[in-house]
């Protein structure tokens, strides 16, 4: 009973979120009601207090390392912000032309994200977009594209996304191998969605936000926090790979030196010009109401996971569809829903390396569908949730506008996949 109960409030709380406008109640708000009623319904239906309360601990601190991270990172690109740090790579891109610009975006994006990760990327991006687009119109189309690429070029790289990382932990697959086999496929399913939604803007140009006035002191500075704070960005999985402790715990470590950084930087400067480059002042210029949005989230997916719900979904998939590929393609869609992390969690419970060895091209499937399917709805993936808090992008008009397209990206990279292994057998 109690699990028919939590998914008709999960399924509720979705359309709520989804119909953010016309109900004229916040997303956030809509969020976080979901997740509380969820546990709550699981609480009170369960024999097992204590049992119940533990697994809310362990599923909140695992979200809480992910809302840290996520804070870490948007506090860090708004003191690159904030120091015009932007500014110093907008002036270096040429092109007035919107269709090449988007191409360009998303090029950098694709990779970037493989570098970093998919989250950091689409916050990073999204920030630049907004220094180099005045029509907000024009943004929403960008910022729909980069959550497209941030996740193709997250699925390919065992740094780029939580599940492919995930796999790589649990040796499920190698770093290598993921790069050889993925590459291609997301790459092709990242250019066709960019030609598909660069003729909307073909023929048309942009003319660049004026640059803000400063001196050579300031410009220095906003390059030496530029430079800094993408080094840091770019430390963050080094720190993890060496450490092997979670991404949020290097992006706290890189927050720290950068608040020493800045408060070095103004400390001789009058109180009232440097509490414009505080840390302080960038963490009240975050959208708080999305951090919330997302923990609301976050906690409504534990409690599926909790429940039970999302392994008897698996369970079901593996038993009525026997080949690999559909049901790979299943989670993948399941993703865009649900979050990828407990899907692939609950895909490794269930399919153990004795049937699945490392680098079987089940699990590299795995990651390509649960790492791109997210795109196919904004709140599928952590980058969709950030960008969606970040822009404002209402829900229905991503799903209208870009799910169409994030769907053709997966077809062609599940397509391209399986070219692949035919040809290669």
């Amino acid at each position: 009973m109690a699990v028919i109960l939590i998914s008709i409030i999960f399924i509720a709380g979705y359309i709520a979120i989804a119909f953010e406008h016309p109900l004229k109640v916040n997303k956030a708000a809509s969020a976080l009601i979901t997740g509380v009623l969820c546990w709550t319904i699981y609480i009170l239906q369960s024999n097992d207090v204590h049992k119940v309360s533990e697994e809310l601990v362990h599923g909140f601190g695992e979200i809480a390392s992910i809302l840290f991270f996520l804070l870490g990172a948007m506090t860090i690109v708004e003191l690159i912000d904030s120091h015009n740090g932007f500014e110093i790579i907008t002036q270096k891109i040429s092109t007035k032309s919107k269709s090449r610009l988007l191409f360009i975006i998303a090029g950098i994006t694709f990779f970037l994200s493989a570098l970093l990760d998919n989250l950091t990327t689409a916050i990073v991006m999204v920030s630049l977009c907004a220094k180099l687009l005045q029509e907000k119109e024009d943004r929403l189309w960008f910022a729909g594209i980069i959550i497209i690429a941030s996740n193709l070029g997250g699925a390919w790289s065992p740094l780029g996304d939580v599940t492919t990382t995930m796999l790589w932990i649990g040796g499920q697959i190698t770093p290598v191998n993921i790069i050889v086999t993925l590459l291609v496929p997301c790459l092709l399913a990242c250019i066709i969605p960019v030609w598909i939604v660069s003729k909307k803007f073909r023929g048309k140009t942009f003319q660049p936000l004026p640059v803000a006035p400063s001196t050579i002191a300031e410009k220095k500075e906003g390059q030496l926090i530029l430079c800094t704070g993408l080094g840091f960005l770019i430390f963050v999985p080094l720190f993890k790979s060496i450490t092997h402790l979670p991404p949020f715990m290097g992006m706290l470590l890189a927050l720290g030196l950068m608040w020493i950084i800045t408060t070095l930087i103004h400390k001789d400067k009058p109180v009232d010009y440097k509490e414009k480059f505080t840390v302080a002042r960038a963490l009240q210029k975050i959208d708080t109401p999305s951090i919330l949005f997302f923990l609301g989230i976050l906690l409504a997916v534990a409690a599926l996971q909790s429940t039970g719900v999302l392994k008897t979904m698996a369970q079901t998939l593996s038993s009525t569809f026997k080949n690999d590929y559909i049901i790979g393609t299943i989670l993948g869609l399941l993703s865009s829903v649900v979050d990828n992390v407990p899907l692939v969690a609950a895909s490794q419970g269930m399919y153990d390396l004795s049937a699945y060895p490392t680098d079987h091209s089940f699990w590299e499937f795995l990651a390509f569908t649960t790492g791109s399917g997210g795109s196919a709805i904004i709140i599928g993936s952590a980058a969709g949730v950030a960008v969606m808090g970040i822009e404002q992008i209402d829900f229905m008009w991503y799903l209208k506008k870009i799910s169409w397209v994030a769907l053709i990206a997966f077809v062609v990279g599940i397509g391209v996949f399986l070219l692949q292994v035919y040809l290669l057998k």
